[in-house]
């Protein structure tokens, strides 16, 4: 019983004012609170026991809601993740020429920030080991390029480090300073791998600098930051790094099937435009053959023409001596009258002879180089006028245009110096260089006129002189010059900026060839839009003997 109801009811019963009555009913009415608290202590403990019961069922609950939200937030990050990495190979595998790797690795920065992996900066680090070249590609947060840099391996301490732990394909950290980030901004710009420190750095340079690098086969995945990553995010770049690898391999297979593929298109080409040059060496062999047939043909009717022109002035000459005597022996003043007008007549008939004989001899001398250059000659070597041969077969050259398509009219200037010594030379091979030379140059000279520039007249000089114990021959136009691209490969066999079927591309090569058999040298100096100058030296005193010595 409760102490406190036990007082009572012994005060009750000690009581002298009450009477039995009263004392009986206070102690049944004490003995009824009794009771009542005893039931509301039993309550409230059946209370207090049902709250703990309840208290540890709601911390085992919330404990196991927080375990389930927690797998629930990892295997959501996991499938964030697996989503990433599974976009980035898709497009990775949507990759169908060697450009799309600019659209890979933005993408690859964008997942990065996606799985809120923590950089500041990033980049990729390309090792190509054939030409000791570190290839450098940094992006900010919001994949906006920030430089591309090619760097040699031992330019700098940074792409040194990084080198060295590729070729060990093991991951690097460094942890830099502000003063190191300065100082490796400088670096570059002194050594001229950048030319804006400020495009460079991008904004604010960080009090603290992580560089954290994971490698790939073709090189490493770096990754900036002002606090290291945790081992998760780490191993998430690596993941990432592994992606870029095949990438990066697509994009090589694809740079290598498109050259290999524009390869074959040029030699395709080539084979073609060789195929053509051939078939058109053919008709120019055959029209070579074709132009010896009809200037052989020529030539007997010349000589014919030649010989009875030169017997004619011989009789002529003999008619006159004839008519001379009778004119002494005549006493009429009419015969001698007569006799004058047929010394007169014979003396017209004479000149006439002799100016027919003149150009037959001429135009026999064009045949007979038409004939050797042709049929290539004896092949011997001779002394030769150079001035001569100049003359002869640039004129040769020159009639020779304007007797084909697309005339033109230009000036031809012989700028010989007298006295020029002989020079040793097989005169059929050595004509061929000339007539090519002289070609090409009127070709170059068609092309500008073409363009109808105002006050602009074609023209084509020709120089020699000598030099200590050298000759000296200058070809030199005022065409449109050659361009600075194709300079080096003007002297290669079948190379022709000419359409079609119109070049062979063998004329210079030719040319060329024949000059250093003649132990000369072919120089070329040329302004574009201004014209181009051939100069040809070749040895004074050179034997037979030395002549296609190897």
């Amino acid at each position: 019983m409760n102490k406190n109801i036990q007082t009572i009811l012994e005060l009750i019963s000690k009581s002298e004012k009450l009477t039995e009555e009263e004392k009986e009913q206070l102690s049944r009415s004490a003995k009824g609170i009794e009771r009542d608290l005893s039931i509301v202590e039993f309550k409230l403990d059946r209370s207090e026991k049902m709250r703990r019961t309840t208290s540890i069922l709601l911390e085992e609950t919330i404990e196991e809601l927080d375990k389930k939200r927690q797998a629930v937030e990892e295997l959501a990050l996991i499938s964030s993740r697996q989503a990433s990495l599974e976009r980035i190979r898709a497009e990775i595998a949507s990759m169908r020429k060697a450009e799309d790797l600019e659209e890979i690795s933005p993408l690859i920065w964008q997942e990065l920030s996606k799985l809120q992996v923590p950089y500041i900066r990033c980049g990729i680090f390309i090792v190509e080991e054939e030409n000791d070249l570190m290839h450098v590609f940094l992006n900010t947060q919001n994949q906006e390029s920030i430089a591309a840099l090619h760097i040699p391996f031992e330019a700098t301490k940074l792409t040194q480090t990084v080198h060295f732990y590729w070729k060990k394909q093991n991951r690097h950290r460094e942890k830099w300073r502000e003063n190191d980030f300065r100082n490796w901004v400088e670096s570059l710009s002194k050594k001229g791998f950048i030319s804006s420190q400020e495009e460079y750095v991008g904004g604010p340079i960080p009090e603290q600098l992580i560089l954290q690098f994971f490698p790939f086969k073709q090189g490493m995945l770096y990754i900036g930051n002002s606090e290291p990553l945790t081992t998760e995010n780490e191993e998430l770049c690596q993941t990432l790094a592994g992606n870029f690898s095949v990438a990066y391999d697509r994009y090589e297979d694809f740079t290598k099937l498109e050259i290999a593929k524009k390869n074959v298109e040029i030699a395709l080409k080539d084979l073609r435009t060789t195929q053509d040059q051939l078939v058109q060496q053919e008709k120019l062999a055959s029209l070579g053959q074709l132009t010896a047939g009809i200037a052989h043909e020529i030539k007997n009717p010349l000589n014919f023409v030649n010989n009875f022109s030169d017997l004619s002035i011989e009789m002529v000459t003999e008619v006159l001596e004839e008519v001379s005597e009778a004119k002494v022996y005549s006493s009429s003043p009419q015969l001698k009258e007569r006799f004058e007008e047929m010394t007169d007549l014979l003396h017209t008939i004479e000149i006439n002879l002799k100016k027919i004989h003149e150009h037959g001899t001429r135009a026999n001398d064009i045949v007979t180089s038409m004939l050797q250059h042709s049929r290539g000659g004896s092949g011997e070597t001779k002394e030769v006028d150079l001035n001569e041969l100049l003359a002869e077969f640039s004129n040769l050259a020159y009639h020779g245009m304007r007797a084909g398509k697309n005339p033109i009219n230009l000036d031809l200037n012989l700028d010989l110096a007298p006295n020029l010594p002989m020079v040793s030379l097989i005169k059929e091979d050595f004509s061929r260089v000339i007539i090519n030379l002289c070609t090409n140059a009127f070709d170059a000279l068609r092309v500008k006129a073409q363009r109808q520039i105002s006050d602009y007249k074609p023209s084509l000089t020709i120089r020699t002189h000598s030099e200590d114990k050298a000759v000296y021959l200058e070809i030199e136009d005022n065409g449109p010059g050659i361009p600075e691209e194709i300079l080096d490969k003007i002297l290669q066999p079948f190379f022709t900026t000419k359409k079609g079927t119109e070049g062979t591309g063998l004329g210079l090569s030719i040319s060329h060839d024949i000059i250093k058999a003649h132990r000369g040298q072919l120089d070329i100096e040329t302004l574009e839009g201004k014209g181009t100058k051939f100069i040809i030296s070749l040895p004074i005193h050179l034997s037979a003997n030395q002549l296609y010595m190897t």
